[in-house]
């Protein structure tokens, strides 16, 4: 609630780069209902997908990993599941399907929050209930070094700061004081800052995001993994995150870091979408383009069982098939031997004329 409380005083400006990110995603937002009237095969595809992506992507932010070969089985499936990581992935799921059945008509409030982190953390001991003691962030280095990186809202003012959080938000779109997804933004970061939770914060953030932007008319998250795009941009989240957490406590901090990630998240959303849509052209094709899209994402060399990673929606089987073409076609190369040999890209993996959305 300590950023929200900056706009009751008065915004005095936006900084450049925050700008251009509004006007971009503003555009981007403008071609929305253009991209919703394509096929409805096309849409499902990538609904799917963006389904598992999210589910499997927020939980493994959190260290939460799962088998390759059960995504699909976890996510859609009613088989048993054999973990508490299992559960998770697939409470994150249920937590999803929520928002994206009900939309704008889910209600932003502390009773939906509490539901969220309920559904998220369907076995923890004290889902859907609010921290009850007082707690760090502790960040732990690889040589086994911690620090503390932050101290949240302690558990006796929890409950106060949650109350205000939602008042200032309710109040900010009512009185227009500020763009309304900047102020989803700032929602997020108090709400982090906050830590309402033992444990889950981050990914109850991450879906409050998704109903704030369904309130607001911005649904690109409902075909883009705006998850997935965050864990692949895993370090700035967390370097942004606590630039504009430092001072939080006494309302000095710099707000801007992290609103600026958040927008760079939702920009990149909807230029994958905008390139998606014109690759996704046949269904029959689609398995393929998924794979294809996942390895034009790769920076170098890779391997086989991190490709399967980054296509969940896909078997092995069909990872495999594709990665065997585009070696025939000359457009990959295998580096060893065995299941762990390394690969590498030797040239655009996507189809001629056909680019990734930046």
């Amino acid at each position: 609630m300590m950023t929200l409380r900056h706009f009751t005083e008065g915004l005095e400006s936006v900084p450049a780069t925050t700008s251009w990110y509004l006007a971009d995603i503003a555009e981007a937002r403008g071609k929305q209902e253009l991209f919703v009237r394509q096929s409805p095969q096309r849409l499902k595809t990538l609904r799917e997908h963006a389904l598992v992506e999210s589910a499997v992507s927020s939980t493994r932010i959190e260290g939460v990993n799962v088998d390759p070969s059960r995504v699909k089985t976890i996510v859609f499936g009613k088989a048993s599941l054999r973990d508490r990581n299992e559960e998770e992935v697939r409470g994150y799921r249920e937590a999803l399907k929520l928002i994206h059945e009900q939309r704008a008509a889910l209600p932003l409030s502390e009773e939906i929050v509490l539901e969220l982190h309920r559904l998220a953390l369907p076995d923890a001991w004290d889902a859907g209930k609010l921290k009850e003691r007082n707690g760090q962030i502790i960040e732990k280095s690889a040589d086994g070094r911690t620090r503390i990186r932050f101290t949240p809202v302690s558990a006796k003012r929890t409950p106060a700061s949650m109350k205000e959080l939602f008042e200032l938000w309710t109040r900010g779109l009512k009185n227009r004081e500020v763009h309304p997804l900047i102020l989803a933004a700032a929602f997020n970061l108090d709400f982090l800052c906050i830590h309402p939770f033992r444990d889950g914060n981050g990914r109850v953030s991450r879906l409050l995001l998704l109903v704030q932007c369904y309130h607001l008319g911005y649904e690109v998250a409902r075909y883009i993994s705006i998850e997935r795009l965050m864990e692949e941009n895993k370090e700035r989240y967390y370097e942004t995150l606590e630039e504009s957490s430092r001072d939080w406590h006494e309302g000095k901090h710099n707000l801007w870091p992290y609103i600026n990630y958040l927008f760079f998240i939702l920009k990149s959303a909807y230029g994958e979408l905008e390139g998606r849509l014109g690759q996704v052209a046949e269904p029959r094709g689609a398995k393929t383009q998924i794979v294809q899209n996942a390895l034009a994402r790769f920076p170098g060399e890779f391997s086989v069982a991190e490709l399967e990673r980054s296509c969940p929606t896909v078997s092995r089987d069909m990872v495999r098939r594709v990665l065997r073409d585009l070696q025939k076609a000359g457009q990959v190369e295998c580096l060893g031997h065995g299941p762990g040999a390394r690969w590498r890209k030797k040239g655009n993996v996507l189809k001629k004329g056909k680019k990734e959305g930046n």
